[in-house]
């Protein structure tokens, strides 16, 4: 299975022959609300106010405050690079009437796999009666793999039905 990078959450039921044939796959990305336009974007304006409002300072001999105000630019543009390092980390579900494939793919490339029999399979999931679905496993075997962390509850909830409708498929039932 080669990776696809959506914005969140693709689930697809891909046709095959043979009971490998994968009958639901899904990569899971990280949604980041913020591109590199707008990352750029954010900077300048940052960059610029934090100059703007250094000058009176200056002017009045606190020099040592632009000090400040470039290590608030410095902290904000690392905080911004580490949140873009972690999006490119990303989980591939796939699921065929034989096994169960997960795959988790860190930001520096990692990979973790974990492959179950089908029918020996199960979701566990945990739910908050205010936020709805907080956590889903893949269970099999007594062991246990959590999934889908980086959606949202709602998202989550979308992705459990799909996933639980493929394994039924998957199991015949």
């Amino acid at each position: 299975m080669e990776p696809r990078h959506p914005k969140s959450a693709d689930a697809s039921a891909l046709p095959g022959d043979g009971p490998d044939a994968p009958i639901f796959a899904a990569v899971i990305t990280p949604h980041r609300s913020l591109g590199q336009d707008g990352f750029r974007l954010v900077m300048t304006l940052v960059c610029l106010a934090s100059v703007v409002s250094s000058i009176p300072f200056m002017v009045a001999g606190a020099w040592p405050v632009t000090f400040f105000f470039g290590l608030d630019v410095l902290a904000l543009y690392i905080a911004f690079r580490l949140n873009f390092r972690d999006a490119a980390g990303f989980e591939e579900v796939a699921v065929s009437p034989l096994k169960v494939q997960l795959a988790k793919v860190t930001p520096k490339g990692e990979r973790a796999e974990w492959r179950f029999d089908t029918l020996f399979t199960r979701l566990e999931r945990q739910d908050d009666k205010d936020y709805g679905l907080m956590r889903l496993d893949v269970v099999s075997r007594g062991q246990s793999v959590p999934i889908a962390a980086a959606l949202s509850p709602g998202e989550r909830e979308a992705f459990h039905e799909a996933l639980a409708g493929a394994l039924r498929t998957a199991k015949g039932r």
